[in-house]
């Protein structure tokens, strides 16, 4: 299987072959912005050293840590260009995952489970961190005759892994391993978050808090990495995908995300996911 070395182009040939592939990512690829794919992803940080942003949870990486994220799931990786950051990412169709599942092992399991307490993060071992780079390893360099028979042989064993690695995971020993921003931004985060599917602005949330507009914009994009309207968008458009492959209809699916402007929802979805809300409500229900 071929390694890719930057993450758009990964993720891309995964939706395309509708099966998985592989990404050795470093510091020097520029960082997306707050994004969703159409794919799961695991992500496994070999060197750690930045804050990993997802959904409405932002995490501290350290190495050997891995992070477990669905389709439906906005992320960012801050960006911090005196760190060293060398990554493994795995892009995953949900498609391809069901297939290989049996009725006793759900491979998607990992991908599925979201609880209040859940964390996307794994904090592995070294045994299973040499196990993953290993199999990582053994995916990319297969070549000849059965390759693709080796291939999905590791493949089905590291998803064997990380979901027996994920079920195992006591949820109640993160909370003091989860970052945590300045207080402020924490509550703006919060209030955010609570209030998703109403009426939210930058003027509404300065108001909120007694602060003002460019304040509040600064100190949103200092401590995130991102701007309020671009986490706003990224979490709106997130939770639409989730409405829509539960059968929602799009005109719901705008409204409950949050969504004011019919027209702009379907110009936002479509720009972030790649097709239109309806299109994507068809395929995931079919």
């Amino acid at each position: 299987m071929r390694e890719f070395t930057a993450c758009k182009e990964s993720v891309d040939e995964c939706l395309q072959s509708k099966r998985f592939t592989v990404a050795y990512l470093h510091s020097e690829e520029k960082t997306m912005e707050m994004h969703i794919h159409s794919c799961h992803e695991i992500y496994y940080s070999i060197s750690g050293g930045k804050q990993f942003f997802i959904g409405d949870k932002c995490y501290d990486i350290e190495p050997g840590d891995l992070f477990i994220i669905n389709q439906y799931e906005s992320h960012y990786l801050s960006q911090r260009d005196d760190v060293v950051h060398d990554r493994i990412v795995f892009s995953i169709h949900p498609d391809f995952l069901e297939k290989l599942s049996t009725e006793q092992t759900d491979l998607s399991h990992c991908f599925l489970y979201r609880e209040d307490d859940y964390s996307h993060r794994l904090r592995l071992d070294k045994e299973s961190q040499n196990r993953l780079i290993y199999l990582a390893h053994k995916i990319t360099s297969t070549t000849g005759y059965g390759a693709d028979v080796i291939e999905n042989a590791a493949f089905l064993e590291l998803m064997v892994m990380i979901n027996s690695q994920f079920q195992k995971h006591d949820p109640a020993a993160q909370p003091s391993q989860k970052y945590h921003y300045n207080e402020l931004v924490g509550d703006i985060l919060n209030y955010i978050n609570e209030n998703i599917a109403q009426k939210i602005s930058i003027s509404s949330i300065a108001e909120r808090f007694f602060l003002s507009e460019s304040y509040v914009c600064r100190l949103f994009k200092a401590e995130t990495g991102t701007t309020i309207n671009k986490y706003l968008s990224a979490r709106r458009i997130s939770i639409a995908k989730t409405l829509l492959a539960s059968g929602c209809s799009a005109a719901d699916a705008c409204e409950k995300s949050g969504f004011n402007d019919y027209t702009n929802f379907i110009k936002a979805f479509t720009k972030a996911v790649g097709i239109s809300p309806k299109r994507y409500g068809i395929n995931a229900v079919n």
